[in-house]
């Protein structure tokens, strides 16, 4: 199966090839990006290589998927999102996403993470889509809520970033 690309008013949602590696290693290796991202900023290109390798290789594995986000009439990505965690046989899957800081407050995570949902639930046939958000990435937390998740409760010292462990908020959109 080719790997889908979406569209939106305003954006693409495109498959992510090397060639992409500058505009994600901005993302990634931005502290404002990462505080809230779950894992350690990278400080060499060479980890976003890796990066999009894993995101092929999942994709190939049916473990889930990533787009790159991209603005009409423009050639680089400003984030990514998408899937992962991804069980066909229990109908699941988590979503994960980010999009550069110069981007912010335009309302582009929201136009891609509704796209994606609507191919979650209808292209994968997903029953739940999921999301683990730092109980401090306000925004987030927003925006979800703002998408229709629910909140299901706090996971106690779920993630250790920078050798510090967060509370996270766990939440859910069901198939109606």
């Amino acid at each position: 199966m080719d790997f889908p690309e979406l569209e939106t008013n305003r954006l693409i949602l495109r498959e992510i090839n090397e060639d992409d590696a500058e505009d994600l290693f901005k993302n990634f290796s931005d502290d404002r990006v990462m505080q809230h991202y779950g894992s350690e900023k990278m400080t060499e290109i060479e980890e976003t290589v890796g990066l999009i390798h894993s995101f092929k290789m999942n994709y190939s594995e049916n473990k889930g998927f990533r787009w790159g986000i991209q603005i009409k009439g423009q050639s680089r990505l400003i984030g990514t999102v998408g899937f992962h965690a991804w069980s066909s046989k229990n109908r699941r899957a988590e979503i994960g996403y980010e999009v550069h800081p110069d981007y912010w407050g335009k309302g582009y995570a929201q136009e891609s993470i509704s796209k994606a949902l609507e191919f979650g639930f209808k292209d994968m046939n997903l029953m739940r889509i999921g999301a683990i958000v730092f109980l401090e990435n306000l925004q987030s937390n927003s925006l979800l809520m703002k998408l229709g998740f629910q909140k299901e409760g706090v996971l106690k010292n779920y993630i250790i970033q920078k050798g510090q462990s967060y509370d996270t908020n766990v939440y859910s959109k069901v198939k109606c």
